[in-house]
């Protein structure tokens, strides 16, 4: 008896830990950390909105929507980059590279959760921000995913669906429809701007993994020279005047203004530094500059929302 207890107790345990595993191969799946980062930026955006005020239900919906759709995205780019996954170190213990998740059960877990986030966009929220939301998951599947092998301008590509996000967001917030695209397109200016140094910086301190892979993502063809940390200082530079534009158009005040002036500053420093060092310690300081940077530039214009 003593025993047949314990055997139904270690049974038991060895499904929990099954189905622990499996749980966790679907957040590996759908790139959580990343997928929680551009939701992140949505729903801040839909928060940023004329006249929107923070709903948990609302939020909850739009949040839930937005892993749904950009998971539904991540899960297919990791069926079609099976192969080259495999080969990188960073990416080889993913559940469909490392063969514990089929490729079947890829594409059938992203048709499902994409079908389920466009619809539930459009019935909860509206048709503009479902159809952004359908577009952006094709465009990053379809389109940037496989140009990803063919030539570096699958960054300029993939930098739409990477900023499409907050489109998404203010248009989600289309209650009154009256309310202009015009700051959802500057929100859309300033985080597609901000991925070219971002994705840049990761591509250099990643670079041996992606080339083994076959990725071409750096401007330059001989991988990470002055000329990328060049483009790199370049696009930092633009983030200045565009950072301007919130104030500019009314969506927040000075106090949100000073603030984006003086990240913009300090992605172009780390930039500079990157020009003049051309070493990954560098890379790496761009890198992790430019996660702060998305997440204070955000929030400081949601508390210093002006309407």
């Amino acid at each position: 008896m003593i025993l047949q207890v314990a055997k139904e107790k270690e049974i038991e345990n060895s499904r929990s830990f099954a189905l622990a595993a499996k749980v966790k191969d679907y957040f590996q799946l759908i790139k959580f950390t990343l997928t929680f980062m551009v939701v992140f930026s949505s729903v801040v955006c839909y928060l940023l909105a004329p006249g929107i005020r923070f709903n948990p239900l609302e939020v909850l919906i739009l949040f839930i929507t937005g892993i749904l759709i950009t998971g539904s995205a991540n899960a297919i780019n990791q069926a079609v980059e099976k192969d080259t996954d495999a080969v990188m170190k960073r990416t080889a213990t993913r559940p469909v590279a490392s063969g514990r998740m089929s490729v079947q059960d890829a594409w059938t877990f992203a048709f499902i959760t994409g079908l389920v986030g466009v619809l539930l966009m459009w019935y909860w929220f509206n048709w503009e921000s479902a159809a952004l939301g359908l577009f952006s998951l094709i465009l990053y599947a379809f389109i940037y995913t496989p140009l990803k092998k063919i030539n570096s301008i699958s960054v300029l590509i993939g930098a739409f669906p990477g900023a499409l996000p907050c489109l998404i967001g203010w248009a989600a917030g289309f209650y009154d429809k009256e309310i202009l695209w015009t700051g959802g397109l500057v929100l859309f200016a300033i985080q597609f701007l901000w991925q070219f140094p971002h994705f840049w910086a990761i591509a250099w301190v990643a670079h041996k993994d992606y080339t083994k892979a076959g990725f071409k993502l750096l401007p330059s063809k001989e991988g990470p020279t002055k000329f990328t940390a060049l483009q790199t200082i370049m696009y930092s530079m633009l983030m200045i005047p565009v950072g301007l534009l919130p104030y500019y158009f009314h969506i927040s005040g000075s106090v949100s203004m000073w603030i984006v002036l003086v990240c913009n500053a300090w992605m172009v420093a780390m930039s500079v530094i990157l020009f003049i060092k051309m070493d990954v310690k560098s890379a790496r300081m761009v890198m992790f500059s430019s996660y702060f940077y998305l997440m204070i530039v955000l929030l400081s214009l949601l508390f210093d929302k002006t309407h």
